[in-house]
């Protein structure tokens, strides 16, 4: 039997995001669908799966955005897609707020302030702490409630957030958010284990 890949889902899919999210993986030793990113996004749930299964290592992460669609949009409907499949095992999804004029609300486990510090309040797209716990507005968020996922992160907007995020200086906060994410799924402790097995197969 075929063991799942391991996949972290980001609700953002801009050139920002795209930057952001290539450097955790390769911090993380994972891989980034690079196609999937896009404002919207235009690849299928079907085509996302079937470059995720391609991929050589995990975490995988895939990038989703809707470019501030209403309702259940491109984004979103390929989202629930790859969350929903059979070989896909989801360790977290890192939920980006944004103030489109449609934005939509989502629980959220925790958020990470602009500050990198965690909060159970939900946050606005400069990280700044919002009023609402654990609920916060974005854009690819519409259908999060509906899926069994076992953390949902919310940031600000992904690589930015008065450069306080940029790529230049490490994205430190996207990469507490994929930390997070790895550390309480036991990912860390599952690839250590798996890879001390290897080393003892002569």
């Amino acid at each position: 039997m075929t063991a799942k890949r391991k996949v972290i889902l980001v609700t953002d899919g801009d050139v920002y995001a795209a930057k952001a999210i290539e450097y955790a993986a390769k911090k993380t030793g994972g891989r980034c669908i690079s196609q999937s990113k896009g404002n919207p996004s235009i690849k299928t749930g079907s085509e996302l799966v079937s470059m995720i299964l391609k991929t050589p290592y995990d975490p995988v992460f895939v990038m989703f955005d809707d470019s501030g669609l209403q309702g259940e949009g491109p984004g979103e409907a390929a989202m629930k897609y790859v969350a929903q499949h059979p070989d896909v095992e989801v360790l977290g999804v890192i939920a980006v707020a944004s103030k489109t004029h449609y934005a939509e609300w989502t629980k959220v486990d925790v958020s990470i302030d602009a500050e990198g510090e965690l909060t159970e309040y939900g946050v606005d797209k400069h990280g700044v702490k919002e009023f609402d716990v654990k609920r916060m507005s974005g854009d690819t968020v519409y259908c999060l409630d509906q899926l069994d996922v076992p953390i949902v992160v919310g940031i600000g907007d992904i690589g930015k957030m008065g450069r306080k995020d940029d790529v230049k200086k490490g994205s430190p906060i996207t990469m507490k958010a994929v930390e997070l994410i790895l550390e309480r799924s036991g990912y860390h402790e599952c690839s250590g284990k798996r890879e001390r097995e290897d080393k003892s197969i002569p």
